[in-house]
């Protein structure tokens, strides 16, 4: 089968049941956004199960991974800023995990997990790793790799459309 070349392609109406060979000429927005909001609520459901928020899980990560020197509650909101809901969402999200024990301040401010976070931390992403395989089953890495440089790829040109515009 010969393939035709994008430009000539005429946009199609989303279609949920788009044939492989419908698939060039379907919304990449229509297409992002259904698999985003599958994604999202199958792993916010997955983490209430265990009482965990999704805002919750990013935060204890980012200040993990910020080491021996921890991270300010500014830090954490910054470094989540473009993934969050709002502006509030990840300050809420320190403030439970405060609350619940899994933080603790340094005397400088910077927060810690605590030996209860470390725990906490160990479980959820244990559960986050059997939802990625779950989700990821019949993925090949490399089929998974391919598709986020085309999103990025796409990023990259509405980005560079939108400062020509």
């Amino acid at each position: 089968m010969t393939q035709k070349p994008a430009a000539s392609l005429a946009p199609a109406v989303a279609d949920p049941n788009a044939t492989d060979e419908e698939l060039a000429a379907q919304p990449v927005g229509y297409w992002t956004g259904v698999v985003h909001g599958a994604v999202v609520a199958h792993l916010r459901d997955a983490m209430a199960r265990v009482d965990v928020t999704q805002p919750m899980w990013w935060s204890i990560n980012r200040v993990l991974a910020a080491g021996e020197k921890g991270a300010t509650r500014d830090e954490v909101a910054a470094r989540l800023a473009d993934v969050a809901a709002d502006a509030y969402e990840i300050p809420r999200a320190v403030d439970q995990l405060l609350h619940r024990g899994w933080l603790a301040p340094d005397e400088a401010g910077a927060l810690h997990l605590t030996a209860d976070g470390l725990a906490a931390h160990a479980r959820v992403k244990h559960l986050v790793t059997e939802l990625r395989a779950r989700l990821h089953e019949g993925v090949p890495d490399e089929e998974y790799a391919a598709a986020l440089r085309v999103l990025r790829r796409i990023n990259a040109n509405v980005a560079r459309a939108s400062a020509a515009d």
